[in-house]
C-alpha cells in the first residue's frame, strides 16, 4: 500500500538501509529491479520446498499454548500438541511401532510439571489442560519445554500468563484456529471472538476533519467493525477516544517511524495508556478500550528492509504492551518470507490485482517499461495474473511456506484493494469482485479484512459494509453466529463441487466448535461468466438449510439454496457470485 509520495520517500530513505537480497545498491522492489537502466537478475530470498531427510520418517512434535496469552483471573489453560510423521522436520522415528508418544511439559526455570500425558502418533491439534494457578503472573514470557520418548528430545515455546487489567482492552490469538478474541468493558470483560472488517483510514481526508467524530460514526454505521487509523498521538487523541467509546476495533499504526524505538515506545505507551514496564507485576490501563493490535511495519519485503528491523520493533512493542498482538504487512509473493515474518503475530497481505493488466498496453510490462516476471519488474501486484484468484493463491503460498519451514502458522488478514491509479491500476474492483476476493481469502482461513484505503468510493464503502455486517457481526438477527463460526469453528475445510461440468466454484465450510450442530458454507464463483444449470456441493448427510445469511449468487428461477440427497444445491450462479449459507446438522 503506497502512494506516489511514499514511493519517492522510500526511494530516498530506504536505499541506504537495504542489506537484503542481490544488488542492494540498485533500485529494487521485492528484490527485483524495475527500471530499464538495470539488467534482470535472480532476486534470491525464495522459500523453497525442503529436501526429504535421509533418516525419514521423522516425528515432528510441536506445541503451543491454546491462546497467545492468559490472564491471572483464569484458573486453567490448554496446550496444543502436534505429533506428525514428516519427511522433512523432527527426529528420527524409523521403525518405531508405538502408536503413542509419551510426553511431559514443564517450566524451564524450575521443572514444574504442567502436563504429563501421551498423544497418538501422526495426530495434530490435541488439547491438554493444565493449572494456571501453579504459575505466577508476569509481564515476561514463561519459558516452557516439552520432552518426549526415552531419548528425551526437547521442544521449546513460551507462555504468557499476565496480570489482569482493571480497564482497557486485551486481545489474544487462538493458536488452534488463528482467530482473535477481544476483551474490554463492552464485552463485560469476557473474551469474545472478533473478525475486524474495515479500512485503513487516512488522516488528512478523514480523521483530521473538524467533525471527526461524526465521520467515524458514519463509517461505523455502514457496518464496518475495524479500522487502521493512519494517525498517532497526540494529534488524534479525540478520534481514538471516540472509537473507544463506540467500540470500533482499531489497529494502531506504527509503520511511519518504526525504526525509531524511542518514538515507538512513546506511541505504544499512549495507545495502551500503560504505566507498566517489562519488570512490573501490575498493569494499570485507563484507555485503549477498542485497541485490538499494533501495525508495526508496512511491506518490509517490498522495501527490502533490514531483517532485524521488524523484529526489533516487535520486541519494543511487547516490552511496553504484551496485551495485544503485533501485525505486519507483506507485499511480495516470495521474498525472504521467514526473515520478514519473524517479528509479527499477524501476517497481513497487500494483494492488489484488479486493473493491473489494463494499466498497460502491453499486458506483461510495467509503467516503468520493463517486463514483470519472477526476476524483473514492479506491476503493482507481485507475480500476479490480474484476477481475483491472485488473492487465494497468495494465502495458499503463505500457508505452504509455513509448512515447508515447519513453523506454527500465524494469524492471517487480507488488505483488499479498494482504489485505483498511480500508473499501476486502471480501475478499482467492482463490489462483486470485492466480495469474491474477501470470501476467497476467508475460505483460506483469513481472520480479518482491512482494505486500502478510506475514504473509498461510496459504492465500495457500502459494499464492504454490507458484507462486514454478516461476517464480522453475524448479521443483525444472527447473534454473532457467523463470526463465531469463522473465528472459533472447525475449518475452513474445502467443500467439494460434485457437478463435474461446473468449473471455477470455490467453497469452504466451518462447523461450530461445541456441539457440531451448525455448519457455515461459503461459496464463490471465481469466474466472470454465469454458471448455468445445477450446482451441487458435498455437505454432511442429513443436513438442511437453516438460513442463507448472504446471497449475491444470482441464478435461474427462484434461486433458492436447498439440500437434496446430501448436496447443497442451487440452479445457476452468476459471474463473481457469492453466498454464505448456515446448515443445520443432524446428530
Amino acid at each position: 500500500m503506497w502512494s506516489v509520495a511514499w514511493l519517492l520517500l522510500g526511494a530516498i530513505t530506504s536505499v541506504a538501509s537495504q542489506d537484503t537480497g542481490n544488488h542492494p545498491d540498485w533500485p529494487r522492489w521485492c528484490g527485483k529491479v524495475y527500471k530499464p537502466d538495470y539488467p534482470s537478475f535472480d532476486p534470491g530470498g525464495q522459500t523453497l520446498p525442503p529436501t526429504p531427510d535421509p533418516l525419514a520418517p521423522l516425528l515432528h512434535v510441536q506445541f503451543k499454548p491454546r491462546y497467545s496469552l492468559y490472564l491471572e483471573s483464569e484458573k486453567t489453560g490448554e496446550f496444543i500438541v502436534n505429533a506428525e510423521i514428516s519427511q522433512f522436520h523432527g527426529t528420527h522415528w524409523g521403525n518405531n511401532t508405538s502408536n503413542n508418544v509419551d510426553f511431559s511439559i514443564k517450566t524451564a526455570a524450575d521443572d514444574k510439571v504442567l502436563v504429563q500425558d501421551s498423544i497418538p502418533v501422526n495426530s495434530t491439534g490435541k488439547l491438554f489442560t493444565f493449572n494456571l494457578t501453579d504459575l505466577t503472573p508476569s509481564l515476561s514470557p514463561i519459558q516452557v519445554t516439552l520432552t518426549y520418548s526415552t531419548k528425551g528430545p526437547t521442544v521449546n515455546t513460551t507462555l504468557l500468563y499476565l496480570p489482569s487489567k482493571p480497564s482497557g482492552s486485551v486481545t489474544r490469538i487462538d493458536n488452534l484456529n488463528g482467530g482473535l478474541h477481544h476483551l474490554n468493558a463492552a464485552s463485560n470483560h469476557t473474551f469474545k471472538p472478533i473478525l475486524p472488517y474495515g479500512f485503513y483510514a487516512s488522516y488528512d481526508n478523514f480523521l483530521a476533519l473538524p467533525n471527526s467524530s461524526s465521520v467515524i460514526q458514519s463509517y461505523f454505521d455502514l457496518g464496518l467493525t475495524g479500522m487502521v487509523p493512519l494517525t498517532h498521538y497526540p494529534e488524534s487523541a479525540s478520534a481514538f477516544a471516540y472509537m473507544d467509546n463506540i467500540n470500533l476495533a482499531y489497529m494502531f499504526d506504527l509503520r511511519e517511524n518504526y525504526t525509531n524505538q524511542t518514538w515507538v515506545k512513546e506511541q505504544v505507551t499512549a495507545a495502551s495508556s500503560s504505566s507498566s514496564s517489562s519488570s512490573s507485576t501490575t498493569h494499570n490501563s485507563s484507555g485503549g478500550e477498542a485497541l485490538f493490535a499494533y501495525w508495526s511495519v508496512d511491506e518490509p519485503d517490498g522495501w527490502q528492509a533490514p531483517f532485524s528491523a521488524p523484529l526489533e520493533t516487535y520486541k519494543t512493542i511487547l516490552s511496553i504492551d504484551p496485551y495485544h498482538p503485533v501485525a505486519l504487512v507483506l507485499n511480495c509473493q516470495n521474498y525472504y518470507f521467514s526473515r520478514y515474518t519473524a517479528g509479527a503475530d499477524i501476517l497481513m497481505a497487500d494483494i492488489y490485482p484488479i486493473g493491473i493488466r489494463e494499466s498497460s498496453a502491453n499486458l506483461t510490462n510495467s509503467k516503468w517499461g520493463t517486463p514483470c516476471n519472477g526476476t524483473y519488474g514492479d506491476c503493482g501486484c507481485d507475480n500476479c495474473a490480474g484476477s481475483v484468484m491472485d488473492v487465494p493463491k497468495r494465502f495458499e503460498d503463505v500457508n505452504t511456506y509455513e509448512k515447508w519451514l515447519g513453523v506454527w502458522p500465524k494469524t492471517k488478514m487480507l488488505n483488499p484493494q479498494a482504489f485505483h491509479g498511480e500508473g499501476y491500476w486502471a480501475r478499482e474492483p467492482s463490489p462483486e469482485e470485492s466480495w469474491a476476493m474477501v470470501l476467497l481469502a476467508i475460505n483460506r482461513g483469513v481472520k480479518g479484512v482491512l482494505g486500502w484505503v478510506w475514504p473509498a468510493s461510496e459504492e465500495l464503502g457500502k459494499a464492504h459494509g454490507r458484507l462486514a455486517r454478516v461476517v464480522s457481526s453475524g448479521g443483525e438477527d444472527e447473534d454473532g453466529v457467523v463470526v463465531g463460526l469463522l473465528v472459533e469453528g472447525r475449518g475452513p475445510e474445502k467443500v467439494q463441487v460434485s457437478t463435474e461440468e461446473v468449473k471455477g466454484v470455490d467453497a469452504a465450510g466451518w462447523v461450530d466448535k461445541e456441539e457440531g450442530k451448525k455448519m457455515l458454507v461459503s461459496v464463490v464463483n471465481t469466474g466472470e461468466e454465469d454458471i448455468e444449470g445445477l450446482v451441487e456441493l458435498e455437505v454432511p448427510s442429513g443436513s438442511r438449510v437453516g438460513k442463507v445469511v448472504w446471497d449475491e449468487s444470482g441464478g435461474a428461477g427462484d434461486g433458492r439454496w436447498e439440500v437434496k440427497e446430501g448436496k447443497l444445491t442451487k440452479n445457476g450462479l452468476k459471474g463473481m457470485g457469492t453466498a454464505l449459507v448456515i446448515l443445520e446438522l443432524s446428530g
